[in-house]
């Protein structure tokens, strides 16, 4: 190193405390332009910028052009993105932790229990190039974060639970490849009709809340409102049917009829199948024999071969249906007392996200008796057949006008 470089060097090294990126290049480029011919080399070498960071700051200050306050590089400027440059990165990513997604029912917030560098290797093994902590950025973007352990469970776990959510996986991911529908379905909790107090805050004036009663007792005439949702996986997009009456399997069909005859048929006028992802209890639970019934009267009458996939038990807050729908409607009406069905019908029908979902709403004025049984006998003229792997929780109806050959690709 010669004199003038170490001369540059110590005139660098006083003021390194000093620097930022945009100050340091310009500093450098005036060195340069004052020893002329060679001057880029040398002070390259003397500070170790690059040439071209040097050339750079010359431009700049020949042209006299300046960046916004605040900023130390162009718009646009510095290292691209890995997913940026990596367009399948972000949906393979979510592609392996889709199948074993958790979820709270009333927030949008996901999390995932496989670990980062797990994560890393899997996508390393199909061609990506990142790193575990890449990852972990991801999956922030992504809306999943780190939880610790919550009493939630609804009862005990089964043994083939993680393989009951890859059988709905495959299922899911072997319908929508073939153009068919695949909705996930399940009934809000039942909300108090009035003016009762909504969960969360808006905007008003201050010292001037909404007046809501002091007590949570129905309102007679009004009750309760049960929305029950089915949510179309492939065109993320919700239906919502509000019943007056009791939430009975028979009002539970009649939720997906409606969708059906007012959606389905028209966004999918080839199609021969249906599956439904479904809780295990409740409604539409696996043990309920007129919800088989129900559903087999409907693929009569839809012409459609029904597909049921049941959660395992003490599940039901994973259902899809719980963080890509119901949560988005809990957040849109939080604070709005829900006085009447009116309302509540048009919050549901306004609610929105930034991914493009969208909702349709309508109110569901029947009557829904309980008590209803279905014999033996009825149950015996299902054409129902079960899949191999737990038949209580996989089933499909056919309709018993046409063949099992008939619907299959």
């Amino acid at each position: 190193m010669d004199e003038r470089e170490k001369e540059i060097k110590q005139r660098f090294d006083r003021l390194a405390n000093e620097l930022n990126e945009r100050t340091r290049r310009l500093l450098a480029a005036s060195e340069a332009m004052t020893i002329g011919r060679g001057g880029i080399t040398l002070v390259s070498r003397a500070t170790g910028l690059s040439r071209k960071a040097i050339s750079l700051g010359i431009k700049q200050l020949q042209e006299k052009t300046s960046i916004s306050p605040g900023r130390i590089r162009s718009a646009g400027g510095g290292r691209k993105k890995t997913v940026s440059k990596d367009l399948s990165l972000d949906e393979d990513l979510e592609g392996l932790v889709e199948p074993v997604t958790r979820g709270d029912p009333e927030s949008p917030l996901r999390w995932t229990c496989k670990s980062v560098r797990t994560l890393a290797t899997e996508l390393k093994r199909q061609g990506h190039q990142v790193s575990y902590q890449l990852v972990s950025e991801l999956l922030h973007e992504l809306g999943y974060n780190l939880q610790a352990n919550r009493k939630t469970h609804e009862g005990g776990e089964h043994l083939d639970r993680n393989a009951q959510f890859e059988q709905m996986n495959a299922q899911t991911k072997s319908f929508l490849a073939q153009g068919e529908p695949v909705i996930s379905v399940d009934a809000k909790k039942k909300e108090l009709v009035g003016d009762f107090k909504n969960a969360g805050r808006e905007w008003h004036p201050e010292g001037e809340p909404e007046q809501v009663r002091v007590y949570d007792f129905p309102i007679p005439g009004l009750g309760r409102a049960t929305p029950y949702g089915i949510y179309d996986l492939e065109r993320n997009s919700g239906w919502v049917n509000v019943g007056i009456d009791h939430d009975t399997a028979t009002f539970a069909v009649e939720s997906i009829r409606r969708w059906w005859n007012e959606e389905g048929t028209q966004r999918y006028p080839e199609a021969k199948r249906l599956l439904i992802s479904a809780d295990g209890g409740g409604s539409n639970g696996s043990r309920v024999r007129l919800w088989k019934w129900e559903l087999q009267q409907l693929a009569d009458e839809l012409g459609l071969a029904i597909t049921v996939c049941h959660l395992p038990p003490g599940t039901s807050k994973w259902n899809k249906i719980e963080h890509r729908l119901f949560a988005w409607i809990s957040q849109n009406w939080r604070g709005k007392p829900l006085v009447d069905y009116a309302v509540i019908v048009k919050l549901i029908a306004a609610t929105t996200t930034k991914a493009g979902l969208t909702v349709q709403c309508h109110l569901d004025t029947n009557t829904y008796p309980i008590g209803r049984k279905i014999s033996d006998e009825q149950m015996s003229t299902l054409f129902i057949v079960a899949d191999a792997f737990h038949g209580e929780w996989n089933y499909t109806l056919f309709p018993r006008t046409g063949s099992i050959e008939t619907f299959i690709l």
